[in-house]
């Protein structure tokens, strides 16, 4: 037998247990998965689950399996931005395009394949095989912060964090239109949509408390630029709530326009502000990452644009 275990963050919350548990265990077949919580082998805190059962931010999901045949996920030689660095914590500033763990058609090139290189064995092995050391993540074609565990005390420690919502995080975002206030908070519940599962949305029914705060930093007449500062971490947070304003992000064909007239290859969206209690210092640690160059480029243009 196998035994894997998982933390829920905010933005897994919500997701039914066999659905989330086939997203991440791809080796194994839905209805094999669904066997094993009519067996009694997956549990939260100790109490077995249905089928049925949305997870929920801060369980502690335990799985036991048959040894599944596993996709190997080996080291990549990949540059990594490296921001801060000890004997717990590898703090990275991810690059566009980059997938933060394999997946099913994302096997290499991950951010995982380039800190298994970078840290060999020093990552937490909470998340299991395909996602050693992460215990958040961002969007593919968001950059910015995030941090890595190097062990599962460091891991567990920085989770709690996420679960209560202590962690600063603060994005910089383009978006279409112009805002008027000068700060604003969106707070709607967001959920997957029943029509297209891939797709979030405003949920009053089924989804989850998201709150996102913003200010205005710079406005150019058909474009504003914010800094949004999240309460909660839901998937594609920002992207749902500041389309549901009339503010969808700029290069985001799933939430805002179809066509992006600036063929940025999607949002234009930075995690620039990531900050926590360290792990083993106990201390406020608070790390940024510069705005990448593509970013940097369309403030410049609409500058003189104005």
């Amino acid at each position: 037998m196998n035994s894997y275990e998982f933390f829920i963050d905010d933005e897994e919350a919500g997701e039914r247990i066999d659905k989330y548990l086939a997203s991440l265990l791809p080796d194994y077949s839905r209805s094999y998965i669904q066997k094993m919580i009519a067996d009694g082998n997956v549990q939260a805190d100790g109490r077995s689950l249905k089928a049925n059962y949305r997870i929920r931010t801060g369980d502690h999901l335990t799985v036991a399996a048959a040894d599944p045949v596993i996709p190997e996920i080996v080291p990549e030689n990949i540059p990594l931005d490296i921001l801060y660095e000890d004997s717990d914590i590898l703090v990275v500033n991810k690059p566009r395009g980059m997938v933060v763990h394999p997946a099913p058609g994302h096997y290499s090139g991950t951010l995982v394949n380039a800190v298994m290189y970078h840290c060999r064995d020093d990552l937490s092995t909470i998340n299991g095989v395909l996602r050693p050391g992460i215990v958040h993540r961002i969007d593919k074609d968001t950059t910015g912060v995030l941090v890595v565990c190097k062990n599962d005390i460091a891991h567990r420690k920085i989770a709690e964090q996420l679960s209560v919502h202590s962690i600063t995080r603060r994005y910089r975002a383009l978006v279409y239109n112009n805002i008027k206030e000068d700060t604003g908070t969106v707070d709607a519940p967001i959920g997957r949509m029943p029509n297209d599962r891939k797709k979030m949305g405003i949920n009053y029914k089924n989804g989850r408390n998201a709150v996102t705060h913003y200010r205005v930093l710079e406005r150019f007449g058909r474009y504003t630029y914010i800094e949004c500062q999240l309460e909660t971490g839901r998937t594609h947070q920002i992207r749902v709530h500041m389309t549901s304003i009339g503010h969808p992000l700029i290069g985001d064909t799933v939430y805002g326009p179809s066509k992006d007239p600036f063929h940025l290859g999607g949002q234009a969206l930075h995690a620039m502000v990531l900050g926590f209690i360290h792990p083993t210092s106990g201390e406020y640690v608070e790390f940024q990452a510069p705005l990448p160059e593509y970013f940097q480029k369309l403030l410049q243009r609409f500058e003189k644009e104005v």
